[in-house]
């Protein structure tokens, strides 16, 4: 027989009952279960009717008006729309016109003799102020051999037709020298600082012999901008030489070359307000002293291509 259940004990509730059930046995009501809302048969949509919002910005309400510009604060100009840093504007249809039939006539003379190639340079002027004359020399050389990279230095018989500011690392009785000579700056240790501290107002630099083992700290403030006094480029006066002679070089227009990486020379050699005679002194001095920089290790051909051209004119090909 089964045994009677103490009425203090409630039964367990066997898998599948009710629990309400013995929530009634216990003597407490049972809690009502939420209504469920009635299923909207399928196929059928709600009405699009817009909710009323109380709120902006809400659906329903109208859009709000866009928020007015910011100002800008005064001392700075407003940019202006379609201009980008960096970018120059297109050029107009004349213009484009214009520079295309110059480079078509250029292409039908070159490659020009000297002489004729510096009036056709002069012929295609445009530009209001007085252009730099550039040259730049194709060099048949394998970059890739660093006995084969070419570095030097030539003083031009005219000048560039600038005024170089010129520094010079060196000290005692060679100060008072360099002065004289022309030299904007010149000094030590007290340069030294000026430089490590961000002053930069100069165009060359150079040094003596003995002041490199001070110069060396400045490697990477003037090694990236091509101002660090290297032997190969004439920069670094070697003792007992002419400290005033190499200012009046530099002053008067030295010019520093160097090979990128595409075995390429390039370099300013005058204006184009210079006489047809000195420009023709300058270009002959300089193509002559890479002439006699050739490496020893070079084979075939040395100057593949010489090309002149102004700061805003197309390039003429130089017979070499």
């Amino acid at each position: 027989m089964a045994k009677k259940q103490s009425p203090d004990t409630a039964p367990e509730a066997t898998p599948g009952e009710k629990p309400e059930a013995s929530e009634k046995q216990a003597g407490k009501k049972p809690e009502r279960k939420a209504e469920k809302k009635p299923r909207e048969p399928k196929g059928k949509t709600k009405p699009d009717v817009a909710p009323v919002a109380d709120k902006p910005g809400e659906a329903g309400s109208p859009p709000a008006p866009p928020a007015p510009k910011a100002a800008a604060p005064a001392g700075e100009k407003a940019k202006k729309k379609g201009k980008k840093p960096g970018v120059a504007p297109r050029r107009g249809k004349k213009l484009r016109n214009q520079l295309s039939n110059l480079r078509q006539k250029l292409a039908k003379e070159s490659p020009a003799p000297l002489r004729k190639a510096i009036g056709l340079l002069k012929q295609a002027k445009r530009a209001k102020f007085d252009e730099t004359v550039e040259i730049h020399v194709n060099l048949g050389i394998d970059t890739t051999q660093s006995d084969q990279m070419i570095r030097g230095s030539v003083a031009l018989p005219h000048g560039v037709g600038k005024s170089v500011r010129v520094l010079i690392f060196t000290q005692g009785d060679n100060v008072a020298k360099a002065k004289e000579a022309g030299a904007d700056f010149a000094g030590s240790d007290d340069l030294v600082k000026q430089i490590q501290g961000g002053w930069l107002e100069f165009d060359v630099a150079l040094a003596t012999q003995d002041m490199m083992g001070v110069v060396s700290r400045l490697g990477k403030v003037l090694g990236p901008r091509g101002l660090m006094p290297t032997p190969k480029a004439g920069t670094v006066i070697p003792a007992g030489a002419d400290i005033s002679a190499g200012v009046r070089e530099f002053k008067a227009g030295k010019v520093e070359y160097r090979t990128d990486k595409g075995g390429n020379v390039h370099a300013g050699v005058g204006k184009m307000s210079f006489d047809d005679d000195k420009l023709a002194a300058n270009i002959t001095a300089f193509v002559e002293q890479v002439r006699h920089a050739k490496p020893s290790g070079v084979k075939g051909n040395y100057i593949n291509s010489i090309t002149l051209a102004g700061t805003m004119t197309p390039g003429i090909a130089l017979a070499m």
